[in-house]
């Protein structure tokens, strides 16, 4: 058993390494006609998500898949391996004037298809949305050992079903992620940061989020600070710093904010409508330590979770029409809980795409909703 790989406690019996798409292909093939179970592993940051695994035979890192395929400049695109990180994407992009805006929590460490298939964002969605929004193109390797594509590498390209939505926070239960193509965005020519300890920060924040041109990225944190991030053109920014009116802050705190919930022994993600986020937090216990983002209704909630406190904030956020998740956990509270909450409405359809793509639960069978 290879217990550094484990996944809530259970240990795989072995690991594989493939370098190339089609080694991990065959590598599925061989695990499904053997009845194992494989989960796909990236950086292993996100490896706290879900339910502890049924059973697991085998882990497969996609760490080996390190190439960036294609940066196309003129055409805002790019096309990378699954296991490069997101730093090394960035530094790759950094070159061009360009990035892509995923910047999850626990970070850095976080792999492109590991990112993609635990469905993780961060500040930046406020401006530029989930990468649901700008993936435009995956290679999913499947369980049968074929690799599939869907999208592709140009903006513009509507033919066929929308397959890439499919992999998206499926946690590799259809496929495991071998590629994906994103659409870039320009690098700001001028950022600052602001930050500020007002006495009604639920107010403040709502201002901020109502200036014509709003913060790019706006964190309230538990303790009432706020953090804004201004970006555009220089003159730009300083005029919606003014209009703000907060002191300056320290450009690094995103660096330092990013890192929050890798050291939380169990981590709640709470998803709601903005207008309710406020009143799901007030059922907190007293003393949680928690930040959110106002602007699209996202909150993140660590420490000694309990399963009663669990279960009653669940029942906020999903009364108020959202969900809580738990992002990390010990197996024994994910086992009281459970780590999705009540089973949606499409419950029957994901099943059966389940069972179209993977019939023999060859990928991590047991953690996901189906």
């Amino acid at each position: 058993m290879i217990t550094e790989l484990a996944v809530d406690g259970l240990a795989p019996r072995r690991v594989e390494r493939p370098g190339s798409a089609e080694e991990l292909a065959e590598v599925l093939r061989a695990a499904r006609d053997a009845e194992e179970a494989v989960v796909p592993v990236g950086g292993g940051r996100a490896l706290g998500l879900g339910d502890p695994p049924e059973r697991l035979d085998v882990v497969v890192e996609t760490r080996g898949l390190r190439r960036v395929i294609e940066v196309s400049q003129a055409d805002l695109t790019a096309s990378v391996e699954a296991g490069v990180t997101l730093e090394e994407l960035d530094a790759e992009l950094a070159r061009v004037g360009q990035f892509v805006p995923i910047d999850p929590f626990n970070a850095p460490g976080h792999t492109v298809g590991g990112v993609l298939a635990a469905g993780l964002s961060g500040p930046l969605r406020l401006r530029y949305g989930p990468p649901r929004d700008f993936v435009i193109g995956l290679r999913v390797a499947l369980p049968e050992g074929r690799l599939v594509s869907s999208g592709g590498r140009v903006v513009k390209n509507v033919s066929g079903y929308d397959l890439n939505k499919l992999h998206l926070g499926a946690l590799g239960t259809c496929g495991v992620i071998v590629a994906a193509s994103f659409k870039l965005f320009p690098r700001p020519a001028h950022e600052v940061t602001l930050e500020a300890r007002p006495e009604e920060p639920w107010a403040e924040a709502a201002r901020a989020l109502a200036l014509p041109m709003p913060p790019i990225a706006l964190e309230l944190i538990g303790d009432g600070r706020l953090l804004a991030r201004l970006a555009g053109t220089r003159e730009g920014v300083t005029r919606m710093a003014r209009e703000l009116g907060w002191p300056e802050g320290d450009p690094a705190a995103w660096a330092r904010h990013a890192t929050a919930g890798g050291d939380a022994v169990a981590w709640a993600r709470i998803s709601v409508p903005p207008t309710r986020l406020r009143e799901v937090l007030e059922r907190l216990p007293r003393g949680a330590r928690w930040w959110a983002s106002p602007g699209v209704g996202v909150a993140h909630w660590t420490g000694d979770l309990d399963p009663a406190s669990v279960t009653l904030v669940r029942a906020a956020a999903e009364q108020a029409g959202g969900s809580l998740v738990l992002m990390s956990a010990p197996a024994s509270l994910k086992r009281q809980v459970g780590a999705w909450g009540t089973p949606p409405p499409t419950l029957e359809w994901m099943r059966r795409l389940r069972d179209a793509f993977d019939p023999r639960r060859t990928l991590s069978p047991g953690r996901y909703v189906v």
